[in-house]
């Protein structure tokens, strides 16, 4: 399980290549949403995403042969990207297995950074990641469900509390649950009082059923505009956590993600994928509500747009 020193160590090791990121009082939303509308701007990381926080935790841990290997892992696009830094900052070799209907900002990002770029149908990505790991020998660096990975998400709770100690709540996207987990063991090791709600798209409600199954229970294939958060089948190491941390899993409406995405760009001025803004969708879309007093932190988990998308708004 993962403990809260794991994510204080997890904060000493990234500080000299990470970014501490702004919390953002958007005093515009406020009337909009109900709330006091804080949103802690992962958009605004190295990469673009949280995702270089997890896997550089991961990557600076590994063995000096384990580094002459070279690195491998799954993505949807993000974490490839923070995968793919990572190993150059570092001098490592990466691969990257991403879906082929990825954006292509991503793809192409994960490319420009030196790694090879392997495509495939999104159900087969995890499958030829473990297969060349077997091969080849290379180290697999899951996306989600490793305990140094979520370490290293989990310190974005710490720099929340750190610019704003008495938020009532904090909204998370829920894809594999990685960010969840990590976010949730550090605000439940400090603050017990302050919510916790993930936040997932209502068409691949993979932790809603999986946590009536009781174990991780994969759920069919649906297309999602919250590419970042559509993952099928959550981790066997993921899902205790976030059954035990996370105050409520919200299934938010495919309608809902761009209009929350709309909001945050036109009345917020802050750019984010629809995975970051379903936070704010679930409000919009009447599934939470808060008081006008309350301090709500939304976590905004990248800002890799294709502009197609932001023509649509």
């Amino acid at each position: 399980m993962l403990s809260l020193e794991e994510i204080f160590q997890a904060r000493n090791r990234l500080a000299p290549y990470v970014y501490h990121t702004p919390l953002l009082h958007l005093h515009a939303l406020d009337p909009l949403l109900g709330c006091q509308v804080y949103v802690k701007a992962g958009c605004m990381q190295l990469t673009h995403s949280f995702k270089i926080r997890g896997a550089l935790n991961r990557i600076l841990q590994l063995t000096p042969e384990e580094r002459a290997r070279g690195v491998v892992t799954a993505s949807s696009g993000n974490h490839g990207r923070g995968v793919a830094y990572a190993a150059k900052m570092l001098g490592i070799k990466a691969t990257v297995v991403i879906p082929d209907h990825a954006p292509a900002v991503k793809i192409q990002a994960v490319r420009d950074l030196g790694a090879e770029v392997i495509l495939c149908d999104k159900p087969k990505r995890f499958a030829i990641a473990e297969k060349l790991r077997d091969e080849k020998g290379l180290c697999y660096i899951p996306p989600f469900n490793d305990y140094a990975v979520m370490a290293g998400q989990g310190t974005i709770a710490l720099e929340i509390f750190q610019d704003l100690p008495d938020p009532a709540a904090v909204l998370v996207p829920l894809g594999g649950g990685g960010l969840t987990s990590g976010i949730a063991t550090a605000i439940k090791g400090i603050r017990p009082e302050t919510r916790v709600y993930a936040c997932e798209p209502a068409r691949i409600p993979r932790f809603t059923v999986s946590l009536k199954e009781g174990r991780p229970t994969a759920v069919p294939q649906v297309d999602t505009i919250a590419d970042g958060v559509a993952t099928l089948c959550p981790g066997d190491k993921t899902l205790p956590i976030v059954r035990d941390k996370v105050d409520r899993v919200i299934d938010v409406p495919e309608e809902a993600l761009l209009p929350a995405m709309k909001l945050l760009l036109t009345e917020g001025k802050v750019l984010a994928e629809p995975s970051s803004t379903i936070g704010l969708a679930a409000i919009q879309s009447g599934q939470l509500t808060f008081r006008p007093e309350d301090k709500v932190v939304f976590v905004l988990s990248g800002g890799n747009v294709d502009f197609s998308l932001v023509q649509k708004l």
